[in-house]
Parts: C-alpha cells; structure tokens; sequence
C-alpha cells in the first residue's frame, strides 16, 4: 500500500502529463486559425502590390477569393482591376471559385473597372471567361465611352453589350461619350444605333450634354444626324 504522499508524488507527474498533451491537442486544433491570422491584411496589400507569389500562397491555404475589403466593398477581382494589378489579375481571373460579376458597394464590377482604366486586355479576359455587360444601372459600355475608348466600346458592343443602357437616373453611353467631349466615341454609337433622342433624369440628351460642355464639333454633328433623321 503508498501512503497518501506517495501517491500524490506519483500523481503530479502524471497530471502534469496529461495537462500537457490536453494543451497541446487544443494548440494543434488553433494552429490553422492561428496560421491564418492577419491573412485578411495580407491579402488585400498583396493585390494592391501586385505580390503574386503571395496571392497564390493565401489561396493555397485556403483564403475565399471572393473575401470582400470593408472599406469599398471590393472582392479581390475588383480590386485588382481598380489597381492595375496584372499578375494578380490573371491569377484571380483562372480561378473556378471567382465570382466575375461580383459587385462593390457602389456598383462596380471587375468589367467596368477594367473599362474605365482602358484596359482593353482584362477586359477581353473577363469577358472570354463569361463576364456579364450587361448589368442593372451602370455598365462597362457607360464607363469606356466616359473616356472615350473606342476599342472596347467597340469590343463591348461586339459582345451585345446593351448600347441605350441606362443608369440609375437614365443617362445612357451617348450621353456620357458628348458630356466628356469624346466626339469620336460618339460617332462610333451613333453609327452602331445609339439613339441620341433619350433623355435621362434631368431631361437632357446626348446633343443637351454636349451644347453645355461646349463641345461645338459634338453638337454640329448630332444636329446633322437629328435634321436628317427628321428627329429636330
């Protein structure tokens, strides 16, 4: 028989034992948390830098790519087309898990981004990859003709972007295209069926838009179109 501190003595170390390999099953179930931890951070300053390698490692480690900023609301995808991060980009873009139409807080997506940056590349990508132009409010084709990019204008309207598209107060391209002077965009739509008689919210049209930029060869122009059209 042990006495009481015999067995106490005997009891300890086993105790210690077990509290250890207790600790120790519990730290091995964090590990995973505890690995991913920060990686929220790291990987939006990864797509802003463009750090490939690193994108790839977060993905492989299990991050959701659809992980949205909490001060846009930007996925990934959104934010590498806002940033004019290529390699990321591309990264993202092969990625089966991406939602291509996923849309930030204020109603951007990948597309319209890529669009409005001129990106003729990325915006071909996205839309090979099925890329939707065609969205509520607005689009792709309202931001390339914005800047007067007549390529993807053109690439847009080849891919049935909607061209008499209207935004939430019912501008449409046309009437973007003269608001920023861009008369060679305007043209383009007016050839491929824009109809320059729409007005929006505020109830201007294309010709009202361009008359208060002072853009005297846009309005010239629409003013032809209007008399022969028997629309003025």
């Amino acid at each position: 028989m042990h006495d009481f501190d015999e067995i106490s003595s005997i009891a300890s170390p086993m105790r210690r034992l077990t509290l250890q390999a207790v600790a120790a099953a519990g730290l091995a179930l964090c590990l995973p948390e505890l690995a991913f931890a920060g990686a929220y951070d790291d990987w939006f300053k990864a797509i802003k830098l463009d750090l490939d390698q690193q994108v790839r490692n977060l993905l492989r480690r299990g991050i959701d790519p659809n992980t949205v900023d909490e001060e846009r609301g930007d996925t990934a995808i959104i934010l590498a087309a806002r940033e004019g991060s290529a390699k990321v980009f591309d990264i993202l873009l092969q990625n089966k898990d991406v939602k291509l139409d996923a849309r930030s807080r204020n109603g951007d997506t990948a597309l319209m981004l890529a669009a409005y940056k001129g990106n003729l590349a990325a915006v071909r990508a996205l839309l090979d990859r099925g890329a939707e132009p065609n969205q509520t409010g607005w689009t792709a084709l309202h931001y390339a003709a914005t800047v007067g990019n007549n390529d993807i204008v053109q690439l847009l309207l080849d891919r049935s972007a909607y061209i008499d598209a209207e935004s939430p107060n019912q501008t449409t391209p046309i009437m973007m295209a003269a608001r920023g002077g861009h008369i060679l965009t305007v043209k383009l739509l007016l050839d491929e069926g824009a109809d320059v008689t729409l007005k929006n919210g505020a109830n201007m049209t294309a010709l009202d838009f361009a008359r208060e930029g002072g853009f005297k060869d846009i309005v010239e122009g629409l003013t032809y179109r209007l008399k022969k059209a028997g629309k003025l």
